[in-house]
């Protein structure tokens, strides 16, 4: 599968912004997609995921954006979202969408457990 991760930009602290991972080749619906980020000499950072849509499409979270960030998956686009609330310049990041297949809950978090990457987009919160 192939992804395409898009919506980044240049946003004051306090606004939002819309991410999309938009797949091609396969169908969406079937993987396990994480959103991780990154900043420069940092390890990537797990953010969020969403189960495949046969496990109720469940979302996880890291504590720092539970009740700014949602998680959700547009099927019949074949894209999945995070959008992005009450932003912190502590978000800023390279924000990267991932692709899996058959995750286990304790493994969501682990960039290891993805198969597949999308290229990155710049997130920039400005104070």
């Amino acid at each position: 599968v192939q992804l395409q991760a898009s919506g980044g930009g240049v946003v004051q602290a306090g606004g939002s912004l819309r991410l999309s991972c938009a797949a091609s080749g396969r169908t969406l619906s079937a993987y396990d997609i994480g959103w991780f980020r990154q900043v420069p000499g940092k390890e990537r950072e797990f953010v969020a995921a969403i189960r495949r849509s046969s496990r109720s499409s469940t979302t996880y979270y890291i504590d720092s954006v539970k009740g700014r960030f949602t998680i959700s998956r547009d099927n019949a686009k074949n894209t999945v979202y995070l959008q992005m609330n009450s932003l912190l310049v502590e978000d800023t990041a390279v924000y990267h969408c991932a692709a899996g297949q058959n995750l286990i809950t304790s493994s969501y978090g682990r960039a290891g457990s993805y198969d597949y990457w999308g290229q990155g987009t710049q997130v920039t919160v400005s104070s």
